[in-house]
């Protein structure tokens, strides 16, 4: 055989081989391209699934209870069932002055001082509550006030629960005519009253009740009556 067939013989042995190895890489390429895709195909959905479970989370937190977290994942505070419950309870439990009656209770006159109780009964079929100074004024029978609503005395008391058919009351306080060399007032015919907390009016007579020294005050409501 002569030099020039070995040699090209040899040629195509090395051209084979070197086309094999290609053919080798390009088959890995290819497989490892396909698995990278997929990949990152599966992990598509799963992406695709936190996303939904946290949308579905930030929507609940639209109405969040307990361990409720916002867009930014932080915690939520809410009120608890409790809360709400005694928020609602306190502002139904309130005395409203439909279900109440008014009326003035004995004058206690001595030392110079008067009081007058204004007396609260709850006329209503379930228990209530009043608690703080209620609002008071005079007028003359036509509508016209008389002098300036009372001022508060003291501190204010705790709730008072009235049961149906209970009483509270408050005190009104004035002076007797020339304690003080301050006029009296215009002799009132009617009270006005606003139950603590209250915007509706309750309105009872008076046989003559007049504020002197310019004193008018009332205390908080308090259980019981004076009489």
């Amino acid at each position: 055989m002569s030099l020039a067939t070995k040699t090209l013989r040899r040629g195509r042995r090395v051209a084979a081989g070197s086309l094999i190895a290609v053919t080798a890489l390009t088959l890995t390429a290819c497989q490892s391209g396909k698995d990278s895709a997929s990949h990152s195909s599966s992990a598509a959905p799963a992406a695709t699934a936190v996303n939904a479970q946290g949308g579905s989370s930030e929507a609940a937190g639209s109405s969040p209870g307990a361990g409720a977290k916002s867009a930014n994942g932080k915690a939520v505070n809410a009120p608890s069932a409790a809360q709400a419950h005694t928020s609602a309870m306190t502002a139904s439990d309130r005395c409203t002055a439909e279900n109440m009656s008014l009326r003035l209770g004995r004058t206690d006159i001595g030392a110079g001082n008067i009081h007058i109780p204004l007396v609260f009964t709850n006329n209503g079929k379930t228990t209530c509550s009043l608690r703080g100074f209620p609002g008071v004024s005079l007028m003359q029978r036509e509508g016209s006030p008389v002098g300036k609503p009372a001022t508060r005395s003291g501190a204010a008391a705790g709730a008072v629960r009235l049961q149906p058919g209970q009483s509270a009351h408050a005190t009104l306080h004035t002076v007797s005519a020339g304690v003080s060399d301050t006029p009296c007032w215009t002799t009132a015919q009617l009270v006005r009253v606003y139950l603590p907390g209250s915007k509706e009016a309750m309105t009872t007579g008076t046989d003559g009740l007049r504020v002197c020294g310019g004193q008018f005050d009332v205390t908080s409501v308090k259980p019981g009556t004076t009489d």
